[in-house]
């Protein structure tokens, strides 16, 4: 095995990896002092070895067990998004949603349990809890990002599953630069509805100076991009019992889905270094995001739950897998979603050297998420409910692996969804709420909306502290106040010729639904029709608990306390480096929201209700590196670490539902009376868990490296659904909740469902890694290289639930070739089955499986720098292929993978890039 010693090349490495930190540690700080006193001569080392080089040089200086991804130049990472490139870390997945990686999970828990900072402070995400949506953040701003797997004391952005880390550059430590960057994007497939295309765009500019001596630095970073996204989505409502005990498929409500983000994004970094004794940094980043798509298709019920007549064919294992059925008054879908947000982020940094041994930090933020939603729903067909002479629908089908597949009825005719003559606008079936009238829905509007901010103060103090085998020591307290918002509102929409109906205005043309065997529906601006003011609206709150039942303020205030011993020894050969430290976390959360209770009228009443808790832990954590030989470390680590519980478990909110079933009202057994309900959890606690680690890493060369790691969570508080025996008569009402002969209820107790404290568990796991350029192999593979991980987890909670994120198996491989400014490389990540959440009825967040999946991209790039010609010496030309072979997600019951709950196929998306750098 070949060993090395810290080379120029390293060091200069080093050096550019730590500068990028906003808040330098004292070991980090040594690193840079030995890098000066070295007065090393920095080697600029670009495209995906240097990143790699970049990277591994952090990641083998840490005492603690990170993964460290390092862009490859000034505004570039190796894929086009945050998400992806960290999904390629071992230990790290990405979840698609919507044909985006957008979720991440660390070691087996999902964006909810992972600490996330930008520059060391917490981040804000735009997501409906706390989790980060990665891919909205531009990539253009980031120089490093380190994931920590192993807790520091001085980590105060935290979670079970580890910690994520974004650094932006520090323009006093880089070179001076102007960079333009232009790509064009296509998506394979063409577009399904005729008001979107599947093009695409992204502009972005970077400049990095130094003025005034070098004692003032400006990074500033411009960045859009339209990006579109083309999706076929076979969605089931779920699998009905036959009378024979068999599974058949109720019904569905597919769709093909165009889509468009488009982002504007604004980065800036000011640097301030009047003398050798003070440094001031100020950033701030502001983001508008807004995501508009349509999703067209057919709703139908089948087979028992639809009402229809039907024959099976086939069955297979207590499956129905073939049959054909007739009657059901299909509902053509024209829904369209607008979702827009904003995050604006300021922070200001100040780092005074109070002698030659101590220095002191002051860290100052202030971030803000405004959130917003309208998803309109809207319904056509045959014609309104109830009217006489309508047409059903008539199919045969067949289940397959990605759902089902329709085809004629072997005796009916079917329905034409694409005769405009035959379409009306209006609801073909009677799901209205009574306050309208059961056949007066039309369509419908979810409206929420989420506000968030967060504040924060961190004073910390670092130093020299030379007792025994304590070299330094880090100390601070952080004080935090963050308060998230969300106001839940929505509307039943009926168009104005009701009772009648009338034909559908400025139809657009035909939406295809050939994915499923059905030739198509019309298609039309249904949000444009709602933002024009055609239809009546009723406030759905008046009549559904789950509106004011999910409308909340939740505010924490945060107070930590610190303090890291760094630690160095000697011991033979053998050379220690590490830390240990405490954390004290003291917590104050309250909240605001209503208690909601329906009623015989039909309608909700309302009571302001609040709650909360305060509560204090203290979390120990313990870092070790030894050098058992040259360049050859073995790592361990303990500590206690902890999630905040989910924003959304954490609303006062009760929602209490009375059946007005005599059966019910007369029965005096609590588990099938009358009274039942769901709340949150005002004083939840966080989730926590006692972590154990333990690593082998050989560094081999400066690109090369092999690793292999273990790691145990012990879980002490994992959140468990509960119910509690609860007295509803506090919210009875005599006129309205009574039996058919006015008889009060035998009983006014229920089960109320909530989430609990208290559930037990694990997850553990074996990750592998290794870096190896291929040159080692034979001096003719010069430029040729691989990267690859392999991770393997398992985990149990004492109830049987499973945690979200985990897949028990993933890998990453990405090989490259780089040779005089051509390169060329391809990527593929696989993960296993996991938990995960999509967004159901009313919008809510439900739980569902995904069966994992497998994805590969390309690209391939030329340096022109490389080439001899002068005029072109600043210009990159690149072409990147994501999703080669259109992998799709499915998701399905767990007990039965083949009942799909969703199919989603998303083609691939192709991209070309020019960069040109003064």
């Amino acid at each position: 095995m070949l060993n090395f010693k810290p080379s120029r090349v390293t060091l200069a490495l080093l050096s550019s990896g730590f500068m990028a930190l906003s808040l330098p540690t004292f070991a980090e700080e040594v690193a840079l002092e030995t890098a000066k006193e070295k007065e090393v001569e920095t080697i600029t080392v670009t495209g995906i070895r240097g990143s790699l080089q970049r990277a591994q040089a952090i990641k083998m200086s840490s005492s603690s067990i990170v993964e460290v991804l390092s862009a490859e130049d000034i505004g570039k990472l190796p894929d086009t998004s945050i998400a992806e490139s960290l999904a390629r870390l071992p230990g790290v997945t990405g979840e698609r949603r919507n044909g985006r990686t957008s979720g991440l999970s660390v070691r087996g828990f999902n964006e909810n349990y992972v600490g996330t900072s930008l520059n060391g402070r917490e981040l804000l995400g735009m997501g409906d809890n706390r989790g980060v949506e990665y891919d909205l953040y531009p990539t253009e701003i980031i120089s490093n990002v380190v994931v920590y797997k192993t807790p520091e004391a001085g980590l105060v952005s935290q979670g079970l599953g580890g910690t994520v880390d974004l650094q932006t550059v520090s323009p006093l430590n880089s070179d001076s630069v102007m960079a333009f960057n232009v790509n064009f994007e296509q998506n394979e497939k063409d577009s399904a509805n005729p008001d979107y295309d599947n093009d695409g765009h992204r502009f972005s500019f970077n400049f990095v100076d130094k003025f005034m001596d070098d004692t003032l630095g400006v990074a500033l970073v411009l960045s859009s991009l339209e990006t579109p996204r083309q999706e076929e989505n076979f969605r089931a409502w779920g699998y009905a019992d036959t009378p024979e005990g068999n599974k058949i498929l109720g019904g569905h409500d597919s769709f093909v889905r165009s889509a468009l983000l488009e982002r504007d994004s604004i980065a800036a970094i000011i640097e301030y270094e009047p003398t050798d004794a003070l440094k001031i940094q100020f950033d701030a980043l502001y983001i508008d995001f807004s995501e508009n798509d349509v999703r067209r298709g057919l709703e139908e019920g089948g087979p028992v739950w639809g009402g229809v007549n039907y024959t099976e064919t086939n069955v297979e294992d207590g499956l129905v897998t073939s049959g054909y059925w007739d009657g059901f008054q299909s509902v053509v879908r024209n829904d369209a979603r607008t979702q827009d947000s904003k995050l604006t982020t300021f922070g200001l940094n100040v780092e005074y050297v109070l002698n030659q041994d101590w220095t002191a930090v002051l860290d100052i933020s202030t971030g803000s998420v405004e959130k917003s939603i309208v998803d309109v729903e809207s319904y056509s067909g045959v014609g309104r409910a109830g009217i006489d002479g309508r047409p059903g629908a008539a199919r045969s089908w067949e289940m397959t692996p990605t759902g089902v597949m329709y085809s004629d009825h072997p005796t009916l005719a079917g329905v034409d969804y694409t005769d405009e003559s035959l379409m009306r606008l209006a609801g073909p079936q009677a799901w209205g709420a009574p306050i309208i009238g059961s056949d007066a829905q039309d369509g419908f509007i979810n409206r929420p909306e989420f506000e968030e901010d967060l504040d924060s103060v961190r004073l910390e103090v670092n130093g020299l502290l030379e007792y025994g085998i304590i070299s330094g020591i880090e100390a601070g307290v952080l004080y935090s106040d963050r308060t998230k918002e969300k106001i839940n509102e929505g509307d039943y929409l009926t168009a104005p010729e009701y009772p009648n109906d009338g034909p559908i205005p400025n139809v657009l043309g035909v939406a295809d639904l050939g994915f499923i065997g059905i030739n198509g529906v019309l298609a039309y601006d249904s949000i444009g029709l709602y933002k024009s003011g055609y239809y009546t609206e009723t406030a759905a709150s008046l009549v559904q608990t789950d509106r004011l039942g999910d409308t909340y303020t939740i505010n924490e205030e945060q107070l930590s306390a610190y303090v890291k011993l760094n630690l160095e020894a000697e011991f033979g050969d053998v050379l220690m480096s590490g830390n240990v430290g405490l954390q004290v976390v003291s917590i104050d959360q309250t909240s605001t929201g209503f208690s909601v209770v329906d009623n015989a009228t039909g309608y909700v009443d309302a009571t302001p209700v609040s709650g909360g808790d305060s509560y204090t832990d203290i979390l120990p954590t313990l870092n070790l590196s030894f050098e058992i030989a040259e360049n050859q470390f073995i790592r361990t680590a303990m500590g206690k670490v902890l999630s905040r519980p989910r924003m959304d478990d954490m609303r006062p909110n009760n929602r209490a539902t009375f059946s007005f079933n005599d059966n019910n009202i007369n029965s005096t057994d609590p588990e099938n009376g009358a009274w039942s309900g769901s709340s949150g959890n005002p004083t939840l606690k966080p989730l926590e868990a006692n972590q154990f680690d333990l690593s082998y890493e050989n560094y081999f060369t400066d690109d090369g490296y092999f690793a292999a790691t273990f790691f145990y969570k012990d879980l002490k508080n994992w959140h468990r659904s509960g119910q509690a025996l609860t007295d509803f008569s506090d919210v009875y009402i005599p006129e309205y909740h009574q039996g058919s002969t006015g008889q009060a209820p035998a009983s006014f107790l229920g089960f109320v469902d909530s989430t609990e404290d208290g559930l037990q568990g694990f997850v553990r796991g074996y990750e592998f890694q290794a870096s190896v350029p291929f040159r080692l192999i034979h001096e003719k593979l010069e430029g040729f290289g691989l990267a690859v991980s392999a991770t393997f987890i398992d985990g149990e909670l004492e109830d049987g639930g499973r945690i979200p994120g985990l897949s028990e198996e993933s890998y990453s491989l990405t090989a490259y070739y780089e040779y005089k400014g051509f390169e060329f490389r391809i990527a593929g990540t696989k993960r296993d089955e996991f938990l995960t959440e999509t967004r159901g009825l009313s919008l809510a967040l439900d739980e569902t499986e995904d069966l994992g999946s497998e994805i590969w991209d390309a690209q391939v790039s030329y340096d022109f720098k490389e080439s001899g010609i002068e005029s072109l010496e600043g210009l990159r030309i690149t072409l990147q292929a994501q999703n080669l072979t259109d992998e799709d997600t499915l998701q399905a019951e767990a007990t039965d993978g083949r009942q799909i709950r969703s199919y989603q196929s998303f083609g691939a998306n192709y991209s070309l890039g020019l960069n040109y750098k003064f």
